[in-house]
């Protein structure tokens, strides 16, 4: 239950969001003078929320509690044939597909991290115009939405990766067409605008902006049912700025983390979360990870790093219920996410 749906005023709603406080689970366990403190209003002020919060929460169990409880069971068996028949989305890179065991897994979190100029964002871009691949081509034939916080997303990029997508599908037909007696089969009907046309965009300038988007995504796909990816560029941008409340970030971070899984849950989305790297002193020595700290690693289903080996890039599965730790080089062409030439069929496993 989201706080936004409370019968409190509207400034009292905008200034638990920005405090973190986004579903009534949040103000469970905390204190009339702690919330006070954190919203900056008056202890009675902050009592009467926690009481319009409690009660609302205990018609919420009465009324919905004991049917959401019976509905969730579900078998293990029915578990691993749902695991066994999930759809990916292609990274354009055969090496990388291979190591992820067919490409990004819908129902996951996945975070991916590097270096700036690492490839992060046109990895990004690869992922919104692949989930549009018709289903005649081993797509899901779905549509992306964007979310970038930094300003990076390149739409004349977009535009020449979706030139080259279609590309591919022309040499994937004429290849069938070598095969078959119809010549007709698995007819091209899209062009570069279609694939445009299908990628969602938010521009966030502020991390109170990120956290409302984040609100709202749930609405937005229920209303938008053919989304099936969301790029999020980077989680991580408007949270490592201007935050001296480190207690608030963890909150506002955990936060989004929870609602990200159950979106990809409930809606079978394939959720990307972009992240920045930083320095992090361990046995005595300064080392790269990546951003926001060791509790954010609980917050994706799967974590993939990318790094420099020398000239080559390569992705690295750092974190992942399912799939093996691996490392397999990548390149960014003109046309995209695609295979090094001098590397093409090598994978490295852990």
């Amino acid at each position: 239950m989201e706080v936004s749906s409370l019968p409190i005023s509207a400034s009292q709603r905008g200034k638990l969001i920005s405090s973190g406080y986004t579903s009534l689970s949040s103000l469970s366990s905390v204190s009339p003078s702690q919330l006070a403190q954190d919203l900056k209003i008056s202890e009675n002020e902050a009592l009467e929320i926690l009481k319009v919060a409690s009660r609302r929460s205990e018609l919420d169990i009465t009324d919905n509690g004991a049917c959401a409880i019976v509905n969730g069971a579900q078998t293990a068996w029915d578990m691993l044939q749902e695991e066994e028949s999930s759809v990916r989305i292609t990274t354009s890179c055969s090496d990388l597909d291979d190591i992820l065991g067919g490409g990004i897994n819908c129902k996951e979190v996945t975070e991916v991290g590097g270096v700036p100029g690492i490839g992060k964002t046109q990895l990004g871009i690869q992922l919104a115009i692949n989930v549009q691949i018709p289903a005649d081509y081993g797509g899901l034939e779905g549509k992306a939405v964007y979310i970038d916080t930094e300003g990076s997303f390149m739409v004349e990029r977009a535009f020449q990766i979706a030139e080259a997508c279609i590309e591919d599908m022309q040499e994937y037909n004429s290849f069938l067409r070598k095969d078959s007696k119809d010549s007709q089969a698995c007819q091209i009907r899209k062009d570069p605008k279609d694939f445009l046309d299908n990628i969602f965009y938010f521009r966030i300038c502020s991390y109170t902006e990120q956290i409302a988007v984040i609100n709202y995504l749930e609405k937005f796909v229920s209303e938008h049912k053919d989304v099936k990816a969301v790029v999020i560029d980077s989680i991580t941008f408007h949270f490592r700025q201007d935050f001296e409340d480190m207690a608030l970030r963890t909150r506002l971070l955990g936060g989004m983390a929870l609602k990200l899984m159950k979106l990809a849950k409930t809606f079978n989305l394939a959720i990307i979360l972009l992240n920045q790297v930083t320095t992090k002193y361990s046995e005595g020595s300064f080392q790269l990870t990546l951003a926001l700290g060791d509790s954010w690693s609980h917050a994706c289903t799967n974590r993939i790093i990318l790094y420099w080996n020398g000239n080559e890039r390569c992705a690295h599965i750092d974190k992942s219920p399912s799939m093996r730790s691996a490392s397999a080089p990548y390149a960014v062409t003109g046309r995209g996410i695609r295979n090094c030439a001098s590397n093409s069929k090598r994978v490295k496993m852990m």
